[in-house]
This record gives C-alpha cells, sequence and structure tokens, in this order.
C-alpha cells in the first residue's frame, strides 16, 4: 500500500511516517502534489501555521483536491485536519475545501491546548479496536463543520467541547496525534490503512 505522505514545509513528518511504516504501509514523502494523485492513500501531517502551510499547497491545490474528491482516501492529522477545510481564522490563503467549514480560535482561558485530553468517539471503522482513546493534543484552533453530522469524536478543553474527529465518506481528520498517542494512536493509524485497503 502506497501512501503519499503530504510535505508542506511544516509537520512532524518522522514520527508520522514511522507509524504509517509500522502499520505496512509504503510511504512516500510528497513536495510534488500532482504525485499524490498516484498514491494509494494521502496524509496531511500536522504542526505549524494555516496559513504557511496554504501558501505551499497553493500551486497543488487543485490537483490535491481532485484526488480526494475522486475518492483516493486522505487522513488528515491538526493542522491537515483544518487544511480540509475551506479557510481559518489563522491565517490567510484557502484550505482544500474538501469539507465545508471554517477553522476558529478556541475560545479558552490558556491557549494553546497542549497535552493529553479524552476522546468520545462515535461508531466509525477509524477507532475500531479502541474500548478508550486519551490522545495528544496540541493546536489553538479547531474546525467548525458546515455539517455536525460529519464530526464522528468530541473533545473537551476546559469549558469547550469541540471536534476530535471528522469523517466524509473516505476521507477523515483528528484535531490530536495518533502518532503520539500510543498504542491507541497506532491502532487508528492501522485502521485507516485497513479502510484503504478496503
Amino acid at each position: 500500500m502506497n501512501v503519499s505522505l503530504i510535505d508542506y514545509g511544516t509537520g512532524n513528518l518522522h514520527s508520522l511516517r514511522k507509524a504509517l511504516e509500522a502499520g505496512g504501509a509504503v510511504v512516500r514523502v510528497d513536495t510534488t502534489l500532482t504525485d499524490a494523485r498516484a498514491a494509494d492513500a494521502i496524509v496531511l501531517p500536522g504542526v505549524g501555521a494555516f496559513g504557511a502551510a496554504a501558501a505551499q499547497l497553493r500551486m497543488g491545490r487543485s490537483a490535491l483536491h481532485s484526488a480526494i474528491r475522486a475518492g483516493v482516501p486522505c487522513l488528515g492529522i491538526c493542522l491537515g485536519m483544518q487544511l480540509l477545510f475551506e479557510g481559518s481564522e489563522e491565517g490567510e490563503g484557502e484550505g482544500l475545501g474538501v469539507l465545508l467549514g471554517q477553522v476558529r480560535k478556541l475560545k479558552t482561558r490558556c491557549l494553546p491546548h497542549m497535552g493529553w485530553n479524552e476522546v468520545a468517539m462515535m461508531d466509525d471503522p477509524l477507532f475500531a479496536g479502541i474500548p478508550e482513546l486519551t490522545a495528544y493534543y496540541a493546536n489553538s484552533y479547531v474546525a467548525q463543520p458546515a455539517d455536525a453530522s460529519e464530526v464522528i469524536a468530541w473533545s473537551r478543553y476546559e469549558d469547550e467541547q469541540f471536534p476530535a474527529a471528522v469523517r466524509r465518506d473516505r476521507v477523515w481528520g483528528v484535531q490530536f496525534h495518533p502518532e503520539k498517542s500510543g498504542a491507541p494512536g497506532l491502532q487508528l493509524i492501522r485502521n485507516f490503512l485497513a479502510q484503504v485497503g478496503k
């Protein structure tokens, strides 16, 4: 299974690549986004600022958007999840617009949201074999999907509840970092790869 790990100048590529390889994937780090169209799956990594990442994606945005809309499975992680949406309060530039909605700043006293937090999961293959999930977060912004039915997990930080994971068809996004979330996070990555293989 060939996975295209998108390098847009930010992101924690090393640990994510290792997690994908541990799940049985052959990982190619892609800076030329048109190359991603030939992959079995696309992964958008986390860490970084929306505006800078959107600027890096600008030239290949159309090709990447087309590949995902054509059915190439995709997993967006943290910033990668936010890039699946149309835009963000954090910075200028367009997201991929694969999911409708905007990214907004958390309305909490202490930012960024750093550390471990419980995830309230709904029934989705991404969470198969994961009875409980406490995941690692590093974010100040969260996605606000236009369609609330696309939310498949929630978390709460201080007094605010926010989407922890979203799904539309074969596109998933998680606000947390599964590659840094121990055995349950690695199981989530294996579950994504299993869905790619179907």
